[in-house]
């Protein structure tokens, strides 16, 4: 077994660009162990600026200074967003107090339903199973309430943090993206003479990240413009919180999609009942979702490495649980990063002589 054991780590990790590898990996993971929380605000910057890069670089190519365009750019982002803000903003969260507000109802309506399954179908439900199943989501509700006051109240102290936000991630970005070249350079100079691995690797990773923000932003402006207009000319109520929440569902693989299924389907069943033109809406949703699984991905991600559905899930199960938000955003280029290290790795590799 020991023998098994010593050929492979000879295989794997004789090459000294191999350690390397290992090593920086295990620094960087350890950096973002101990010192995430801090160091949000530049992970942040650094998204921002792989979304803005590609267009400075087109504008570039018309002949004007990577600092000019980077300025312009910025500013555009910057009022883009401030403008969505204010705009939608108010309404999202208008239709969620009035969502708030009707939820009892709703809760009513699905409660009689409930308690006349018995009746309709006794040999299958029985009215202590129906108790059982409302009793466990009674604890599980005020559970839930429980957490969403106490993280209102956590909440408060994050403004401050907000405003740090928003005076030092503009800055960073202005710098990440006008002096990329020599930031590159700089974080190169740092790195060993072992690099080839590294290289090989990195390479591969900034493609795939700079595809997939841009990818993934425009996958969640495409599908929450489609489904709110959907929704809204299918006069379905709240149909821009609905929208909204149907585009950030794209977040997460195939998980996102099935619970944004639930709210589409409670409020629309709240608001038809079982009639024709609830069925119309959730073939609707369904057509969307089905567009956007086979045609909208495979068109914007076409340069991304592809990979197995079962491993993007377990990569958003995994680095969700590990760093919350952005370890489900970043799940697949993470999961391509496994990937990349392990054909890295796999790679031939001349062992060292023995003497």
């Amino acid at each position: 077994m020991l023998n098994v054991f010593e050929r492979w780590y000879k295989r794997k990790f004789s090459d000294p660009d191999s350690m390397m590898l290992l090593l920086l990996l295990l620094i960087s993971s350890l950096l973002l162990a101990v010192w995430g929380g801090i160091l949000m605000p530049v992970i942040v910057a650094a998204i921002i600026a792989y979304l803005l890069d590609w267009p400075v670089v087109q504008l570039c190519k018309l002949g004007l200074s990577r600092g000019y365009t980077t300025m312009l750019v910025l500013f555009g982002f910057i009022s883009i967003s401030v403008l969505t803000f204010v705009v939608l903003v108010p309404i999202v969260a208008q239709q969620s107090i009035n969502l708030i507000k009707e939820t009892p109802q709703i809760w009513e309506q699905g409660l009689l339903w409930l308690l006349k399954l018995p009746e309709t179908y006794p040999n299958l439900v029985q009215l202590n199973q129906i108790q059982d199943v409302l009793d466990a989501i009674n604890d599980k509700v005020v559970v839930l309430a429980e957490q969403l006051l106490s993280a209102s109240f956590s909440s408060l102290g994050g403004l401050g943090a907000l405003l740090i936000y928003m005076i030092l991630v503009p800055l960073m970005v202005f710098f990440m993206v006008k002096d990329k070249e020599m930031l590159v350079s700089n974080i190169s100079s740092l790195l060993p003479s072992e690099r080839r691995l590294i290289k090989q690797v990195g390479t591969e990773m900034n493609s795939q990240i700079a595809n997939y923000i841009r990818g993934k932003v425009t996958e969640i402006i495409i599908v929450g413009t489609v489904s709110t207009i959907t929704f809204a000319f299918m006069d379905l109520r709240y149909a821009l919180l609905l929208g909204v929440l149907v585009g950030f569902s794209v977040l997460i693989p195939y998980i996102g999609a099935a619970f944004v299924t639930i709210p589409v389907a409670i409020v629309a069943l709240f608001q038809w009942g079982l009639t024709p033109e609830f069925w119309y809406l959730m073939i609707a949703y369904g057509i969307i979702q089905a567009l956007d699984g086979n045609v909208l991905v495979p068109i914007l991600f076409s340069e991304a490495v592809s990979l197995h559905p079962v491993y993007i899930i377990i990569a958003v199960l995994f680095f969700g649980g590990m760093w919350g938000f952005w370890g489900v955003f970043f799940a697949i280029p993470l999961a391509t990063l496994v990937k990349a290290v392990a054909n890295a790795w796999s790679s031939p590799t001349e062992l060292p002589a023995e003497v």
